[in-house]
């Protein structure tokens, strides 16, 4: 590699902190649906109520409290299969998070179109999920995505563009 490709690469990556961003919270989202797959799967065959139940004594939270004893009583619908289903659909999603980052990292073309589909996947489901509900979290976590996504379109090229030239 040129002494310019290096330094075009260089300034390219300093100048992307919008893109570091995304990067950390793409892996932050990856390592913590990998962590809770992982509890998902340990949950697998055990008494989710009586594991509930001891958490909430773990951290002197009272059990018999109204919301956490409705809560409690939902628990009892989760089956086995539902847990499965929930371990492998979080671990699936980590590793797709993974690789998107990782590929963000290092800039593939690819990776890019990853994350705008990944991102604006989300945005719809967000926009009905407003509709039903006003939430401040739900509003954010959508401003959030579309700049996301407006910001990989817009800065694609620069971003993405050694790259480019060399596949």
């Amino acid at each position: 590699m040129s002494d310019t490709a290096k330094a075009g690469k260089s300034s390219v990556t300093r100048r992307a902190p919008a893109l570091w961003i995304i990067i950390v919270f793409k892996l932050g989202k990856s390592l913590l649906l990998m962590l809770l797959a992982f509890g998902f799967f340990s949950l697998i065959g055990r008494d989710i109520g009586e594991v509930f139940d001891s958490v909430l004594r773990f951290v002197r939270i009272e059990p018999e409290q109204r919301f956490f004893a409705r809560l409690g009583n939902q628990l009892v619908k989760i089956t086995p299969s539902n847990l499965s289903w929930l371990a492998s659909g979080s671990m699936l999603y980590a590793l797709l998070l993974a690789i998107e980052g990782y590929g963000l990292i290092r800039r593939y073309w690819w990776a890019v179109w990853l994350a705008i589909g990944e991102t604006a996947f989300f945005i719809p489901l967000e926009v009905f999920k407003l509709l039903e509900e006003l939430s401040a979290l739900m509003l954010v976590v959508l401003a959030l995505n579309i700049a996301i996504v407006a910001y990989l379109i817009r800065n694609r090229e620069r971003l993405f563009r050694h790259h480019h030239a060399r596949q």
